[in-house]
């Protein structure tokens, strides 16, 4: 799929719009202690911001495993992204997997409340690159 200009600041735009939200969903819910909920959203975060990233490179991703192989290639491994960044978006998208999926484990805030930080950094971190890049395409 090919994106004009105008079309890929507007995806761009709306993935950072859901990548923030969902930050937002994952912080208000904390004292309710849903750990999965918080989990999901971290991940989910994450994703609209790193897929935003991608597409403001004109890397476009087609599943989960996808944005994770395009980010390490042409992020983490060209150090544009820390090797450390790289490993806790991975981390979020195996929690989201263990929250939702895993009928044997659920998440405590052991799992889950280390994440919120790191991952927050990891999304302004990651929305600053998308933003900057698609900001030099106008």
């Amino acid at each position: 799929m090919s994106l004009t200009s105008d079309e890929r600041k507007a995806v761009v735009e709306f993935r950072i719009e859901k990548a923030r939200r969902a930050l937002e969903q994952a912080q208000g819910v904390v004292e309710l202690q849903y750990w999965e909920t918080i989990a999901n959203r971290l991940y989910y975060a994450a994703y609209n911001a790193v897929s935003a990233m991608l597409i403001a490179y004109g890397y476009m991703a087609h599943s989960h495993d996808g944005v994770i192989h395009l980010f390490g290639q042409h992020f983490v491994k060209s150090g544009i992204v820390d090797v450390k960044d790289g490993k806790l978006y991975h981390h979020l998208f195996s929690m989201r997997l263990t929250g939702d999926y895993d009928d044997t484990y659920g998440l405590s805030s052991e799992d889950v409340l280390p994440l919120l930080a790191p991952a927050s950094e990891l999304i302004d971190k990651v929305i600053v690159i998308a933003t900057q890049k698609i900001n030099e395409s106008e």
